[in-house]
C-alpha cells in the first residue's frame, strides 16, 4: 500500500526520476532568463517576478509542513501560519539589526520604530541579531520550541481531532494580538521593514533577488526529501497507523506522545524556515501574517494538491498563490469566494485533491476489500510491528 493512503500511487521511480529533472530544468531556467535574455523578449522573467516566484517556493514549504503532519500523522493543525511568522520575525529582526545608521533618524543602536516610540535601549530579546548565524539559530529553535511546549501539553492530554485544531487556532490568534501591540518591540501594526542589506548584499540587487530564490528552492527540495524520507520510514508508517487507529498503535505499545511530538515540532521547524526565506523577498513581517484565515488558507492549498502524497501541496500551494495573485488584480473582491467554493469542491467532489486524479484504486482480493471497508487497520499493525 502507498504510504499516502487507500490508492496506489502511479507515481513509480521513472515519474520521480522525470519530475526531480523538470524541477531543476524549472528553478535553473528563472536565472537564466532573468539574466541572459534581453528584457525586451516575451521569454524573459523581470526582475520583479523573481521574488514573487521566491515567495510562491515559500509558500509551497509551508504546504509541505503542514501535508506532514496532517497528511500523515492526521493532525489538523489551523495555526501553522504562526511558525511560518515566528520564523519571518526571526528574519526581520536580523535585516533591522543591518539597517545601522542608514535609517530615517540615523541611530546605529536602535530601529527606526523605537526611537520613535522613545525607547533608550535595544530590549534583550533583540541582542545576538547583529549576527546571521545567531538569527538562523533562532529561525530554528523559536517555532520549534513553541511547537516542543505546545505539542507536549496537547498530545500528552490526548488532545486530537477538532479539538486540536481549535487551540491551534487560538494560539495563532494569540500571537497575532500580541505582536499587533507597541510596547512588545516587535514595531505593532507597522512592522519590521525597510531592509537594506542580507549578509552584506543589497537586498533589492538582482543578484540577492535570485540568490533568495535559489536557496528557496534548495530548501523546498531538501524539506520534500527530508520529508519523503520520513514518511517512507518505520516512524512514517506508525504515523499513517497513527492517522487510522490511535488507540490501537498505543495498545501495541508505541510511544504515541513522542511520535507526535517529533514530527509536529519538525512540520514547525520547516514552516519557520519557509517564513524566514520569505521575509526578505516580500520587504516586511508585520502581525497580519499570524492571522487564523492564513491558516486556514494553508490547510486549502493542501486539500487543493491531495493531502498525505508531499508533492501535491506543493503544487496545490502554488497554482493557489498563482490563481490569487492574478484574480487579486484583475477582481479582487472575487477571491474569498472563489477561495471558499474551492474549499467546497475539493471536499465534496476531489477529496484526494489534484493528486488523486493520478491515483488509481488498488486491486485488492475481495477478503482484503471487505477488511479495509470495515476499518480493519491489521495491515497497518504488520507494518509497524
Amino acid at each position: 500500500m502507498a504510504p499516502g493512503g487507500g490508492a496506489r500511487s502511479t507515481w513509480g521511480p521513472s515519474f520521480w526520476a522525470s519530475f526531480a529533472a523538470c524541477a531543476l530544468v524549472l528553478t535553473l531556467v528563472v536565472p537564466f532568463l532573468n539574466i541572459w535574455v534581453p528584457p525586451d523578449s516575451p521569454v524573459a522573467v523581470p526582475d520583479y517576478l523573481v521574488p514573487l516566484l521566491g515567495k510562491y517556493l515559500c509558500y509551497a514549504l509551508l504546504a509541505l509542513s503542514l501535508d506532514l503532519i496532517w497528511g500523515y500523522a492526521g493532525i489538523l493543525s489551523l495555526g501553522h501560519g504562526a511558525f511560518f511568522a515566528l520564523g519571518g520575525y526571526c528574519m526581520g529582526m536580523y535585516l533591522m539589526r543591518q539597517i545601522g545608521t542608514r535609517g530615517v533618524y540615523g541611530n546605529p543602536l536602535l530601529p527606526d520604530f523605537m526611537v520613535f516610540l522613545n525607547w533608550k535601549e535595544l530590549p534583550w530579546f533583540w541582542w545576538g541579531f547583529d549576527h546571521f548565524a545567531y538569527a538562523a539559530a533562532m529561525i530554528v529553535l523559536v517555532p520549534g520550541l513553541l511547537a516542543l511546549v505546545f505539542g507536549w501539553l496537547a498530545f500528552r492530554s490526548r488532545v486530537t481531532g477538532v479539538y486540536l485544531s481549535i487551540i491551534t487556532q487560538a494560539m495563532t490568534y494569540a500571537l497575532m494580538l500580541a505582536f499587533f501591540r507597541n510596547d512588545m518591540g516587535f514595531a505593532g501594526n507597522n512592522g519590521l521593514t525597510d531592509y537594506k542589506d542580507i549578509l552584506g548584499r543589497d537586498v533589492h540587487w538582482s543578484s540577492t533577488r535570485l540568490a533568495l530564490y535559489l536557496a528557496s528552492a534548495v530548501a523546498l527540495g531538501l524539506g520534500y526529501l527530508t520529508c519523503r524520507f520520513i514518511t517512507f520510514s518505520k516512524l512514517g508508517r506508525v504515523l499513517l497507523a497513527l492517522r487510522d487507529a490511535e488507540s490501537r498503535v498505543r495498545f501495541l505499545g508505541y510511544s504515541v506522545t513522542n511520535a507526535k511530538l517529533f514530527v509536529f515540532t519538525f512540520s514547525a521547524v520547516l514552516a519557520g524556515i519557509a517564513g524566514a526565506l520569505y521575509v526578505p523577498q516580500v520587504g516586511i513581517i508585520n502581525p497580519s501574517e499570524f492571522s487564523p484565515g492564513n491558516s486556514i488558507e494553508i490547510a486549502i492549498w493542501v486539500s487543493v494538491g491531495g493531502r498525505g502524497t508531499l508533492l501535491g501541496p506543493i503544487v496545490g500551494a502554488v497554482l493557489v498563490n498563482l490563481a490569487k495573485t492574478w484574480l487579486t488584480g484583475a477582481a479582487p473582491e472575487t477571491w474569498l469566494f472563489v477561495l471558499g467554493a474551492l474549499f467546497v469542491v475539493m471536499t465534496l467532489i476531489l477529496p484526494r485533491g489534484l493528486a488523486g486524479l493520478m491515483r488509481r484504486p488498488d486491486r485488492l482480493r475481495p477478503d482484503v476489500a471487505s477488511r479495509r471497508e470495515n476499518g480493519s487497520v491489521d495491515d497497518r499493525r504488520a507494518a509497524v510491528s
